[in-house]
């Protein structure tokens, strides 16, 4: 009688430990399930906020002329401090620039890079140009990008055979240079400016 009593309690007990085994691990496996739905999530979380981009700049919209007395126009320029509003044509040849302003080297307009417009000492070019200074600003508007504001940073006077306007700028920032020539054309007067960034 008493080892039936025995091996009943023995079994009571294995069944007991048992029981209290399989609780413990469907607790740890509870918890551990936790652990990896919180971490995906976490994770998730980081590479939503890598996926985050920089919003694209957006530029007042204006239409220009397409062409202008038989040229291809490529942007318009504004100078507001002098008066100056004038198309600038994609053709640089002697005759184009009897007609308006001429891109001159470089990049599109409003693309990162350096864009060089050429025009004459004109009253419908870049006549009154030499009256402008360090800080002033102007614009230039084409069908694409549309109107950009350049800050002048640099202003010199150049013997014509120098050619150093034309050379490339730091990658990503938006350069314009202006040249015209002096009344006596002994001279080139190079204007430098850099997109206006405001905050």
């Amino acid at each position: 009688m008493k080892t039936r009593r025995y091996i009943f309690l023995i079994l009571v007990i294995l069944f007991t430990i048992i029981c209290i085994m399989a609780f413990k691990k469907r607790d740890n496996k509870i918890v551990e399930n936790e652990y990896v739905t919180e971490k995906i999530n976490i994770e998730i979380e980081e590479d939503t906020t890598m996926i985050v981009e920089e919003p694209v700049k957006q530029y007042p919209k204006e239409d220009i002329l397409e062409n202008y007395k038989g040229y291809e126009v490529c942007a318009k320029i504004e100078i507001p401090s002098i008066s100056i509003e004038a198309n600038i044509l994609s053709e640089f040849s002697d005759k184009a620039l009897k007609v308006s302003c001429t891109k001159f080297w470089g990049v599109k307009p409003n693309h990162e890079g350096n864009f060089c417009v050429a025009g004459h000492n004109y009253k419908n070019m870049f006549y009154g140009i030499k009256k402008l200074k360090i800080g002033d600003t102007f614009f230039i508007t084409d069908n694409e990008i549309g109107k950009v504001e350049y800050e002048i940073f640099s202003i010199d006077k150049v013997a014509p055979e120098n050619v150093e306007c034309l050379d490339a700028v730091t990658i990503g920032e938006k350069e314009v240079t202006l040249i015209t020539c002096t009344t006596d054309s002994k001279h080139r007067i190079i204007i430098k400016a850099r997109e206006k960034i405001t905050i």
